[in-house]
């Protein structure tokens, strides 16, 4: 790769290239250790002689803007860069709504490595240590050599068909969903997926309803595209459908398992909230995020497998059952929306990353994903027994947990008055990651609890934590 210098006409050669080096380097557009192209080549480069160059070279290492190292080369120095003032948004003519952005608060944020806790109850994480590394290594070679044998044009914004016949075969395999390859949309995560649906129904003003409490990405992804969101109360059967709105044109819904109180929305509710959707003509979404783990009862139906009207976007998502960082996921799409949301698709990234999509295409193919998803059942089953043994036990002066069936998070009630964030903050200090369901409440009145996942500690971990907890508990309490 060629330096970026530029020099016009003949006049004043070394001038020229010194004062772009010099401002190159102030500026920190050459950061410090990067190494400058030899004399000789950066000569040939720009059409001057060698000698302006090691001149140059000579004159910038004399203020110490560059380093010679003996053998192999010259060096920028390190130096404080110069400050340039830049523009602030507020000086903007769309001042207004970069604020706005700047505003919105930050939920369900993963650490990085450096500011992760040694015993984490987070959730919507897995343990890496249970990814099958082998089997995905060589999907990937496999996904490698589509690539290299394909035209190098971009490809369709709805995913490769191998992936869109692979997610088809599996959800109706997994969860009853009632659909045809040429009804999935592969996208970057659910939240793609949320995003692109909210895209093609909402404009200003539109009246959004979901749960409260409920999912906040989701809320906040409603609210930036103009909609009105309403939070609708749920009990013990999920949302309760009388309370949504007239005008309501989306329902966002986590039936399989309520987010963050994790219980599953009941048969009758069910019914009645297809139909409340007809009789608005409304989409609903429905958002299965982690319903693959099941531990308890018959499983049950998808909403999107009652659905006879057409009005039910199935969303789903491979982060929960593989890994976050792939970031794929899907929808199943009605037909009266399908089309849009390919075309909004289109305009927002193209397509996704087609060597990934090569990969789980093979992957799910083969069967490695049932295979993972039950060893991971398998293991998440024993972590929620336990965790719900200790609530049962020892914490249960304090904590009950919400009946919960699915997934890998639970949520469990204060029993007694508790300073949630003085309990979570104690627990930082012995490494214990907690986190608080109040945030998850929009226009209800937030209860006071925590939110378990159990889907990234370690099965050995969860006792020494909670007996951490416990003794927290026995000092603030």
């Amino acid at each position: 790769m060629e330096l970026h210098v530029v020099i016009n006409g003949r006049k004043d050669l070394a001038g020229q290239l010194y004062n772009q080096l010099r401002s190159a380097i102030e500026s920190g557009r050459l950061a410090a250790g990067t190494q400058l192209p030899p004399s000789r080549l950066l000569a040939e480069q720009l059409g001057i002689s060698r000698k302006t160059i090691s001149d140059t070279y000579a004159q910038l290492t004399y203020e110490n803007f560059l380093t010679g190292v003996v053998g192999k080369g010259t060096y920028v120095n390190a130096r404080t860069s110069k400050v340039q003032r830049k523009q602030s948004h507020c000086e903007l003519a769309g001042f207004e709504v970069i604020e706005s952005w700047r505003n919105l608060p930050v939920f369900l944020r993963h650490p990085t490595l450096e500011g992760s806790l040694r015993y984490d109850f987070i959730g919507g994480a897995t343990s890496k240590g249970q990814f099958p590394q082998d089997d995905w290594r060589r999907c990937t070679s496999h996904a490698l050599r589509q690539i290299v044998g394909s035209k190098g044009f971009y490809s369709v914004p709805e995913g490769l068909p191998a992936l869109r016949n692979a997610i088809a075969r599996h959800i109706a395999f997994s969860r009853g969903v009632n659909c045809q390859d040429e009804d999935v949309v592969v996208c970057n995560g659910a939240q793609q997926a949320l995003d692109l649906i909210a895209r093609v129904l909402i404009s200003p003003g539109s009246l959004v309803a979901m749960e409260d409490p409920g999912y906040p990405p989701a809320r906040l992804l409603f609210g930036t595209h103009g909609a009105t969101v309403i939070g609708v109360p749920v009990d013990a059967e999920g949302i309760v459908v009388d309370k949504i709105p007239r005008g309501t044109r989306l329902i966002y819904v986590t039936p399989s398992h309520q987010f963050p109180l994790g219980m599953p929305m009941s048969q009758a509710r069910r019914v009645a909230l297809l139909a409340k959707a007809h009789e608005l003509g409304a989409i609903i979404i429905e958002d299965d995020y982690d319903s693959e783990f099941r531990y308890e009862g018959r499983p049950t139906d998808s909403l999107q497998s009652m659905d006879e009207r057409g009005v039910v976007a199935y969303v789903g998502t491979f982060s929960k059952t593989l890994l976050p960082e792939l970031r794929l996921g899907y929808a199943i799409l009605p037909p009266a929306i399908l089309e849009a949301v390919v075309r909004a698709k289109q305009l927002t990234d193209l397509h996704t990353s087609t060597l990934p999509q090569w990969a789980l295409a093979k992957f799910i193919a083969e069967g490695c994903l049932l295979k993972h998803i039950r060893r991971c059942h398998t293991i998440y089953a024993g972590r929620r027994e336990r965790i719900l043994a200790r609530m049962a036990g020892d914490l249960s002066p304090w904590l009950e947990a919400v009946p919960t069936t699915a997934g890998f998070h639970m949520a469990v009630m204060c029993k007694v008055p508790l300073d949630i964030p003085l309990v979570i903050e104690l627990a930082k200090k012995v490494e214990v990651g907690l986190y608080a369901i109040d945030s998850f409440f929009y226009q209800e009145a937030p209860r006071a609890g925590l939110w378990f996942g159990f889907g990234a500690i370690e099965t050995l971990d969860i006792d020494i934590a909670l007996d951490r907890l416990r003794d927290i508990l026995q000092q603030v309490a």
